[in-house]
C-alpha cells in the first residue's frame, strides 16, 4: 500500500486570542486531487501556509512521506518536496522574465550554479520542462505579455520543475475562462497520474466536479465534512462548508415597486444574442456566470467604461447612454469594482479620503474641503458597515481585507444611487465581513436598482431577491431566490439549458 504523500495530525494554529486552527487532520495520498473547500475566513490559507512553511504551527505533527516535515520557510518546504502556487499569478512567476528563465529561475539561484548562464543550456533545459507540462509558447517571450492562463501554466511548471511530492494549488482558475481552466485540467490530470498529490483549494463547482478525487471542508477553523465516496455528495459539501443548506437563506424576497434600469434587446458585444432585463426600485439582483460569460462586460457598459454593440437602456424612462465614468456618476450610476487593490484602494489616502473620494467636490467650497462635513459623512458610514478602526484617518493600509472592502462599499452608498453596481463586492472578505456587507447593501436597496455581479452562487443566494444567469454574453436564467431549484440554477450557469432573452421582474 503506497504511504501517504502528507499527514496532518491535530493541527492547530493562534494569532493572539482567534484560534484559527483548531485541530485538523488531513491526508493526502499520492496520485490523488483533494480539494479543499471553505467559506472565506475558514482558515483555508493560514492551513495552506503552514504546511508550505510560511506560518509555524502551534501545535500538531505533519508527515511528508512518512518523516517528520517542519519547514523553516517556504524556501524549505519546496526542497523538501512541497510546492505552494498561490491565487495571485504574479506570485509564481517574473513577469519581465521570458519564460525560459521563469522555468529555470529557482536552478539558476541554487547553491553552486556559478556566476555564468549558459543560454543554449537554460534553454534546452527549459524546452524539456516545457514539453513536460505541455505549454507551447515562444521560450523567448516576456511572461507579461503572455495570457493569464500561458501565465498560470508557467507557474504550475516552474513548481513541477522541483518534481514536488505535494502540489497546492490556491483558487487556480480564478481569473481563467473556461477554456483556459480546461487547459488546467488536462495539466492537473497529468500530474495526477505521475503520481504527485495534489490539494487543490476551491468551491467552484465546475472545478470540484472535474477533477476532485475526494473533498474536505473546513468551517471555523475545523473539518467539518469530508467526502470520498463515489459520486462525491457535492450538495452535502456546500452544506458543510456553510453549516447550512445551500438553499437555507435568510433573504425576505423583494419583488420592488417601479422599474428602475431597462435594458431593451441589448447586445453586449457582436456575436453575442440580445437580452432584455427590468430590475426595479428596491430590487438586489444577483447576475452570476462562469468568468467569460459577459459579467463584467455588462457592468463595464452600465458604468460608461465600454459601448454595447445595440440596444437600449433606460433608467427611469429616460434614455441612458453613458459615455464616460464620469458620466454615468453624474447620472446616478455608481459601480464598486473588483480587485479592490488595482481598482479601487488608493494607498496613499486615509479611510476618510478613500471612502469620499468621488463626491469630494460636493464636501468642498472652492479649493477648500469641508473636513468637518467629510468626517461626518464617514463616520457615519463606518459606524452603519461597522468598520474596525481607531478613526476615519487611519491609513487605509491599516486596515484586514475585509475592513478595506467595506471602505469601498462605503464609497458608493455615501450618496443616494439610481442604479448602484457591485462587482464581486465580497471578493476577499471574511464571512463575517461578507455578512456585514450583505445586510447593509439589503437595508439601503430601497430608492435604487441594485445590480451584485458574482461568481459565487452560495453569495448570490445570501444576498439577491433574484439571481440571473449569464452564458456567452447573454441571459440564460431567472430564478427568484425563494425554494431554488439548485439543480437549474447549476445547469444555467454551466450552459446546458436553453438560451432566454427577456427578463423582468
Amino acid at each position: 500500500m503506497a504511504r501517504d504523500a502528507l499527514k496532518v495530525n491535530g493541527l492547530q494554529k493562534s494569532f493572539g486570542k482567534n484560534n484559527v486552527l483548531r485541530g485538523i487532520d488531513l491526508t493526502l495520498s499520492p496520485g490523488s486531487v483533494t480539494v479543499l473547500m471553505g467559506a472565506n475566513g475558514a482558515g483555508k490559507s493560514t492551513l495552506v501556509k503552514v504546511i508550505c512553511g510560511h506560518h509555524r504551527a502551534d501545535g500538531g505533527t505533519v508527515m511528508l512521506t512518512g518523516a517528520p516535515f517542519d519547514p523553516v520557510d517556504e524556501a524549505d518546504a519546496i526542497r523538501k518536496g512541497v510546492v505552494t502556487v498561490h491565487q495571485s499569478i504574479n506570485d509564481g512567476v517574473i513577469p519581465d522574465l521570458d519564460v525560459a528563465n521563469n522555468l529555470m529561475l529557482d536552478r539558476l539561484v541554487e547553491r553552486g550554479h556559478g556566476f555564468f548562464v549558459r543560454e543554449r543550456h537554460l534553454r534546452a533545459e527549459a524546452a524539456k520542462v516545457a514539453a513536460a507540462m505541455g505549454i507551447h509558447v515562444d521560450l523567448r517571450a516576456r511572461v507579461s505579455d503572455l495570457s493569464v492562463a500561458d501565465r498560470q501554466m508557467i507557474a504550475i511548471a516552474r513548481a513541477m520543475a522541483r518534481a514536488p511530492k505535494v502540489l497546492i494549488l490556491d483558487e487556480p482558475t480564478s481569473s481563467l475562462s473556461a477554456s483556459e481552466a480546461e487547459r488546467l485540467f488536462d495539466l492537473i490530470d497529468r500530474l495526477r497520474a505521475q503520481g504527485v498529490a495534489i490539494l487543490y483549494i476551491s468551491h467552484r463547482m465546475s472545478d470540484i466536479r472535474r477533477i476532485a478525487d475526494r473533498i474536505v471542508v473546513m468551517r471555523d477553523g475545523a473539518i467539518s465534512g469530508l467526502f470520498e465516496s463515489a459520486p462525491l455528495d457535492y450538495n452535502a459539501a456546500v452544506t458543510a462548508m456553510l453549516g447550512h443548506r445551500m438553499t437555507d437563506v435568510d433573504v425576505t424576497v423583494q419583488t420592488g415597486a417601479a422599474p428602475v434600469l431597462d435594458l431593451s434587446d441589448l447586445c453586449l458585444s457582436d456575436g453575442t444574442d440580445p437580452f432584455n432585463l427590468t430590475v426595479r426600485d428596491g430590487e438586489v439582483v444577483a447576475l452570476v456566470g462562469l468568468l467569460g460569460s459577459g459579467k463584467s462586460r455588462l457592468a463595464d457598459i452600465l458604468f460608461g467604461i465600454s459601448q454595447p454593440a445595440q440596444g437600449q437602456m433606460r433608467i427611469n424612462g429616460t434614455p441612458y447612454t453613458p459615455r464616460s465614468v464620469e458620466d454615468a456618476v453624474a447620472q446616478g450610476v455608481f459601480m464598486s469594482p473588483k480587485d479592490r487593490s488595482s481598482n479601487a484602494v488608493i494607498p496613499a489616502f486615509d479611510i476618510a479620503d478613500n471612502m469620499t473620494l468621488p463626491f469630494l467636490r460636493s464636501l468642498s467650497t472652492g479649493p477648500f474641503l469641508k473636513s468637518r462635513a467629510q468626517r461626518k459623512s464617514t463616520d457615519r458610514m463606518v459606524d452603519q458597515l461597522g468598520i474596525v478602526c481607531q478613526s476615519s484617518h487611519d491609513g487605509i493600509g491599516t486596515l484586514s481585507g475585509g475592513n478595506q472592502q467595506k471602505v469601498m462599499i462605503a464609497r458608493w452608498l455615501l450618496e443616494p444611487a439610481k442604479v448602484l453596481l457591485l462587482d464581486e463586492p465580497f471578493q476577499g472578505v471574511d464571512i463575517g465581513a461578507r455578512r456585514d456587507i450583505g445586510r447593509h447593501i439589503r437595508g439601503t436597496a430601497k430608492g435604487r436598482a441594485t445590480l451584485v455581479f458574482l461568481a459565487e452562487i452560495d453569495e448570490a443566494l445570501e444576498i439577491a431577491d433574484r439571481i440571473l444567469v449569464m452564458h456567452e454574453g447573454t441571459l440564460v436564467g431567472e430564478h427568484v431566490n425563494k425554494d431554488v431549484d439548485l439543480a437549474a440554477l447549476i445547469a444555467d450557469v454551466t450552459g446546458r439549458t436553453s438560451k432566454a432573452t427577456g427578463i423582468s421582474a
